[in-house]
């Protein structure tokens, strides 16, 4: 019976350590949270995992709703155009003025193969904490982010003459 309080105490002990030390570090300001410093390798490991695992739980429940109608993928086109491509890039755009201070760095979706339009979706409807990845879904219904998401999935094959004909159509 003794062991098994010595035992307790011990993990109370080693959290008290923990939690002090947490908050020492969090208190001290050392670590630097401008977006011009990169996270050091541990710090970008364990938020690339908890993004990772966190987008793919929950866009697993969501059903699939491609759209294949040219107009509706134009309106896409016109989302991303407007929204999107300053931080995404697109066709025939190469920088932006944004994009260099952005991090982490936004992917490049002309260069994206778009397998599981859940994820995108979800990443599009909800956004991602601490990475200027806002939450559409507050601004833009389900239709026009699927739209979106169909839009995506043809840009990497798009050339820039027809992204420019399809974003400024309507």
């Amino acid at each position: 019976m003794v062991s098994k309080v010595n035992i307790g105490l011990a993990v109370v002990g080693i959290l008290a350590v923990l939690a002090s030390g947490g908050a020492v570090f969090i208190g001290s300001g050392v670590y630097n949270i401008g977006a011009d410093d990169h996270h050091t390798k541990v710090v970008l490991a364990v938020i690339e995992q908890l993004r990772d695992h966190s987008i793919g739980a929950r866009a697993r429940t969501i059903d699939l709703r491609y759209v294949d109608d040219p107009v509706r993928i134009a309106a896409g086109a016109q989302h991303y155009a407007a929204l999107c491509a300053g931080c995404h890039l697109a066709p025939g755009l190469t920088k932006s003025d944004i994009r260099p201070g952005l991090y982490p760095h936004p992917p490049n979706l002309t260069q994206e193969d778009l397998r599981d339009g859940r994820r995108a979706f979800w990443i599009i409807k909800h956004g991602i904490k601490m990475s200027a990845m806002p939450a559409w879904g507050k601004t833009l219904d389900d239709a026009a982010i699927w739209e979106l998401v169909s839009f995506l999935r043809k840009m990497p094959a798009m050339t820039p003459e027809r992204y420019q004909q399809i974003a400024q159509e309507h």
